[in-house]
């Protein structure tokens, strides 16, 4: 068959499974990733014949996807931060919305400066990447580094790989509970070039470094309640680890265990930056508060949610 009779057939198929508006575009990035071509090439070549061993692969996928499998974990890799990272069955799919809780985090990094000379002001640098060479470069004040950064519950290393892209002087260090997702998470450190940048540990939440000190505390911890299984879409509810997703009845049973001990490991003046849900910032301010943080402040998505916490040690 040609290339656009497989499209068609294809999408046939996808329009029967769980996501029938996405059925074309699907189809098209699937055979796309097969035949490692771009969408003009696709466009030019409507009437050329795929070879046997990629029909054969690209029929295996979409098989796959009409039974709502990720396309992520299909092709096995997807963008985050403007990085190609590997994702598999053992880790979440990576989330736009994750990405603003890197910014945070690395938006506060320049504030790890001698806080004796001059006094602690809370601010959101938007435009931080212009500004990066100039601060570090020309700040007098950067005393205190390198800056010491723990990632809780890394996953397949997107939070630690993405702050060291951004900050080469940071050290990192990424803990998971998952053993498979703390290898997916070393290969793309690996395959990046931030291996040496980055020491990964097995544990449960901070108890591989209950000993040492940080400054910078960042977690995307588990956080849909319980109760919002069935409303998930099927390609999160039965293809994504529930461990990673789900987190008691109110989703804030993690929050509740890393908080008081995150302000343990956090030297004066330190920061904990945590992704939160849908309407979960005032009990995570809350929460936050009577562990002893503050300030405490809240960044928005792009639709006004109030999606990452930023909470100080005093």
């Amino acid at each position: 068959m040609t290339l656009q009779e497989w499209l068609q057939e294809s999408e046939a198929h996808l329009r029967a499974g769980p996501h029938p508006g996405r059925a074309r575009q699907d189809a098209e990035a699937l055979l796309l990733h097969v035949l490692g071509k771009n969408k003009a090439w696709l466009i030019a070549h409507p009437d050329k014949e795929i070879p046997a061993a990629e029909a054969a692969h690209y029929s295996e996928f979409i098989a796959r996807r009409q039974h709502g499998e990720p396309i992520q974990y299909i092709v096995g890799e997807t963008d985050f931060y403007g990085l190609p990272f590997l994702v598999t069955s053992d880790v979440l799919i990576p989330r736009p919305e994750t990405e603003h809780l890197v910014e945070c985090a690395c938006q506060l990094i320049p504030t790890f400066d001698n806080r004796s000379k001059r006094p602690f002001q809370f601010r959101v640098i938007h435009q931080f990447r212009h500004v990066e060479k100039r601060q570090r470069d020309g700040d007098p004040h950067l005393a205190g580094w390198p800056p010491r950064v723990l990632d809780i519950g890394t996953g397949s290393g997107i939070i630690a790989i993405s702050i060291a892209h951004d900050w080469s002087e940071a050290e990192i260090t990424a803990i998971d509970s998952s053993a498979s997702a703390l290898e997916v998470a070393r290969s793309n450190a690996e395959r990046l070039g931030f291996a040496a940048q980055i020491r990964f540990l097995h544990g449960d939440l901070l108890a591989p470094v209950a000993n040492e000190r940080f400054e910078l505390v960042v977690s995307n911890p588990p956080y849909v309640p319980e109760s919002d299984r069935a409303a998930l879409a099927v390609e999160v509810r039965e293809h994504e680890p529930a461990l990673a997703l789900f987190a008691g009845a109110d989703g804030l049973e993690i929050h509740r265990r890393l908080i008081p001990t995150a302000f343990s490991v956090l030297t004066p003046g330190g920061f904990l930056v945590l992704e939160i849900g849908f309407g979960q910032s005032e009990a995570v301010r809350a929460l936050l508060a009577s562990s002893g943080f503050d300030p405490i402040d809240f960044t928005p998505d792009l639709q006004g949610i109030p999606r990452v916490a930023s909470a100080r040690r005093p």
